[in-house]
């Protein structure tokens, strides 16, 4: 039996959306029937993604985004909404990596630190960046009568990480976001929910030495690492009319990986 999602010609933005989980999102958007407006900083797969998209029975249109920049954003915007008309939901799935000690001590003296400029570069993509997008759409959500935001947390965000200060700062400070917005958007009906992935087969993920991601599948009840298509059909249940009366909720898509630590 078929479910309708209700997401058919809603207008979807999803950040990040050139690889790994972000287009997997987009893509199962795009098969819902959504119109997806695929935002990133790469554009090098521009087209081919486009074309994904539309072959998957959705509109779509790519444009590139910097989410840490406030007049781009406010610009991909005001032309999205000018082309389409509205926006239904924004999945703030754009972020990065940039991991390292806080700070390394060897034989009584300190041999080096998190940097700044580490520090910042994974603050300005992975927390401002969904400040800024939900603030962007959040009048034009408000005007239409809803809408849904969807941002990516994770589970480090929820337990910590060892060598990911900078990361798990945005991660928890999205939690904190969501549950704010929630709190503030429930009025103008905008539903607002974090997803917490676990350890998910993106190219980043792949890039971690073996051993790690052994251990990783080893804390991790269902046995084996996810992949990209499990996050996103997460987001689509929420931003589905079967999650209408679900905001301010952190879900966990781990494979069971919290319970397990």
């Amino acid at each position: 039996m078929s479910i309708d999602t209700g997401l058919n010609g809603k207008v979807v933005i999803v950040t990040g959306a050139a690889a790994g989980i972000g287009r997997a999102t987009a893509l199962r958007f795009a098969q819902e029937g959504a119109s997806v407006a695929a935002w990133d900083v790469a554009d090098g797969q521009a087209a081919e993604l486009t074309a994904e998209l539309e072959a998957a029975g959705g509109k779509a249109a790519f444009r590139k985004v910097n989410v840490s920049d406030s007049a781009d954003v406010n610009r991909a915007v005001e032309e999205l909404t000018a082309a389409w008309g509205r926006v239904d939901v924004l999945v703030n799935n754009a972020g990065i990596l940039r991991d390292g000690l806080l700070v390394k001590w060897k034989d009584g003296a300190l041999t080096g630190q998190m940097s700044d400029a580490q520090f910042e570069s994974v603050i300005d993509v992975n927390l401002k960046g969904p400040f800024l997008c939900a603030r962007a759409v959040v009048p034009h959500m408000i005007k239409q009568g809803g809408g849904v935001i969807l941002n990516a947390s994770s589970v480090v965000g929820l337990y910590g990480n060892f060598g990911q200060t900078n990361y798990v700062a945005t991660k928890a400070g999205v939690i904190g976001m969501t549950q704010v917005w929630a709190r503030e958007l429930g009025r103008h009906r905008i539903r607002v929910n974090a997803v917490a992935p676990g350890f998910v087969a993106t190219e980043m993920v792949k890039q971690m030495p073996e051993k790690v991601l052994a251990a990783m599948v080893a804390k991790t009840p269902l046995g084996r690492i996810g992949e990209p298509m499990d996050i996103a059909n997460a987001y689509v249940w929420l931003a589905s009319s079967s999650a209408c009366w679900i905001t301010g909720a952190v879900f966990s898509v781990d494979g069971g990986f919290v319970a397990g630590t």
